[in-house]
């Protein structure tokens, strides 16, 4: 799969080269080429092609095994490929070793040196890079006010929260203004709340910094806050990439669906298709449906239904009835997540708001409404 990361639009007016100049195309922030990374008889990574634009948020989402984090060694330089090509900022680095190749790296448990202060561990690249000790010093103070410890600077790793410790961490990867920035899970140890408020301030740190990022994790809920674009591996290949809104509201298989989260996936009856629209029976309802991807005309089909397109009211140009049983429900505070199933035994999750409990009860059932417009036609994997 040949993916273009594009990198999200910006609201601020951008002045170009002047009449009659045409620009150069700018080189891709990083370029992977058919890259293929073997470990003994098992193929880690196999084929994968990648563009990034200069200045794009990347979020490569995948489950343990999938092949995520070793694109991120093989970036890195401390995996060689076995065949394919590594380029950032359009220079070919497939053979250059990790320390010469302008990326800064976060780790997932920070890496920050315990006898240093903070300062000292964000100046310890620029001492490597050899920086003058006065640029040293005004670059320190630069990161420390970016990322919000400006008064912290003294201090050891561990006077530091979890959170300051990261951000230490990305102000080190900064510091020496890297072309590529890698991230591999840095959020993974701490705390949910924590977790969503440091992927908000990653994501500003990103747009100042103005690099090209690649951040690996297994978190769906930072992948949707962080990114310009995501990259979903399965099998040491990409299964799918595109906007968080285009994965979520279109998944191009039942995998992407069921990986990404809030998706029923459901076996139903093909019994037509047109181009990107698919004829389909599931529930005893025959409804129009959009594919995830261009289908073939078969006996089975998969549907990828959100938990928000089935509600207790009409709704979408052309809502199909269901008649359901209640299994169950979880109080969510705001909503209620309702587990239900039709006729022939298929179970449908629904998120429903708060009052719709009192129209339901275990063991009972329900008349439910399925929004077709948010329904989305997928190969049956069996």
């Amino acid at each position: 799969m040949n993916v273009r990361a594009r990198k999200a639009p910006r609201r601020e007016a951008v002045t170009g080269p002047g009449p009659g100049a045409a620009a150069p195309p700018a080189p891709a922030g990083l370029e992977l080429r058919g890259l293929i990374k073997r470990f003994g008889g098992t193929e880690a990574l196999r084929g994968i092609d990648l563009v990034a634009d200069r200045g794009t948020f990347v979020t490569v989402l995948g489950p343990s095994g999938s092949g995520k984090t070793t694109i991120l060694r093989v970036v890195a330089g401390f995996l060689a490929p076995d065949q394919g090509e590594v380029l950032i900022d359009g220079r070919d680095v497939t053979r250059v070793p990790p320390a010469a190749r302008a990326i800064g790296m976060v780790f997932q448990n920070y890496a920050l040196f315990p006898h240093m202060t903070a300062g000292d561990n964000i100046a310890y690249g620029l001492k490597m890079r050899r920086w003058p000790k006065a640029d040293r010093d005004r670059r320190v103070a630069e990161m420390l006010e970016l990322v919000g410890l400006g008064a912290l600077g003294g201090r050891l790793p561990r006077e530091l929260s979890g959170g300051q410790q990261q951000r230490v961490a990305v102000a080190r990867a900064l510091a020496f203004q890297p072309q590529l920035l890698l991230m591999d899970e840095p959020l993974g140890a701490l705390d949910r709340e924590l977790r969503m408020r440091m992927a908000v301030e990653l994501r500003r740190l990103h747009h100042e910094a103005a690099g090209t990022t690649v951040y690996v994790t297994h978190d769906r809920e930072e992948a949707l806050t962080l990114s310009d674009w995501i990259v979903i591996m399965h099998d040491g290949r990409i299964d799918a990439a595109g906007t968080a809104e285009e994965l979520y509201t279109r998944p191009r298989s039942a995998f992407v669906a069921g990986f990404f989260g809030g998706h029923n996936v459901a076996e139903a009856a093909m019994t037509g298709v047109t181009g990107a629209r698919a004829r389909v029976a599931f529930a005893g309802c025959d409804m129009e449906v959009a594919c995830g991807q261009p289908l073939e005309r078969a006996d089975r089909v998969g549907l990828s239904i959100p938990e928000e397109a089935v509600s207790l009211t009409p709704a979408g140009a052309a809502p199909a009835r269901l008649e359901l049983s209640v299994l169950d429900d979880l109080y969510l505070g705001n909503v209620v997540r309702v587990t239900l199933r039709t006729a022939e035994g298929v179970p449908l999750r629904a998120t429903l708001p708060r009052d719709a409990r009192e129209s339901i009860r275990h063991g009972g059932t329900v008349t439910a409404y399925l929004d077709t417009t948010q329904v989305t036609a997928v190969p049956h994997e069996r």
